[in-house]
Parts: C-alpha cells; structure tokens; sequence
C-alpha cells in the first residue's frame, strides 16, 4: 500500500507499506525494491535502518519511504490506521494499482 503523506507531513511524499512474514522474506523484500530502483533509474536510498533484525526495515528516498515490517510489526503499529486521514493506493495481486483516494486515478499522481 502507498500512502500520500505529503499533505500532513513534511519530510516524504509517499509512504510505501509492506508486509513479511518473517525476517527473511523482509530483507529479500528491502533488497529487490533497492534493486529494482535502482535498475530503473539508479536511485540508492538514503539511509536505510532496522536491516539487522528486520522486524521494520526503512528504505528512505527522500519522497518516497519505503516500510517493510513483519506481519506482527505491522499488525501493531498499524500505519494505515495512523495515516488513515490520507489519500491511499493499494496493489491488486497482479500489480495493478488500486486508487482509494476519493476517486482520484493512479495515473493523475
């Protein structure tokens, strides 16, 4: 899920939120967004933080940060909850982009 902060929070755009299931799959995550972004257009996070235990990993952007927590992690902090006031964009399971915003279209962000 990626959610449209930048209307109440000044350091990021988009918060990007994802799920593991266990520490593993958590860096695997972490790693192929590093990778894929980087393919694309040689973006490298910033900082990255919460790698070694990967119970929350953050891949900060600038713009764009990027949450992978462990499905309890999440469960607990419930982002979406926090930021439950803000426009939001899920994924469907083959990748399409799912507005949730008021009606606003994927492709008019």
């Amino acid at each position: 899920m990626a959610l449209e902060v930048g209307s109440v929070l000044a350091i990021a755009e988009w918060f990007v939120v994802t799920s593991a299931t266990n520490p593993r799959q958590a860096r695997t995550i972490a790693e192929e967004v590093e990778d894929q972004l980087r393919r694309r257009d040689g973006s490298a996070p910033l900082r990255v933080e919460g790698a070694d235990d990967a119970r929350w990993i953050l891949l900060d952007y600038g713009d764009v940060v990027v949450h992978v927590l462990l499905d309890e992690a999440r469960a607990y902090y419930e982002l979406e909850r926090l930021w439950g006031d803000v426009p939001r964009l899920d994924w469907s399971d083959d990748g399409q982009a799912l507005a949730d915003d008021g009606g606003r279209a994927a492709g008019q962000r």
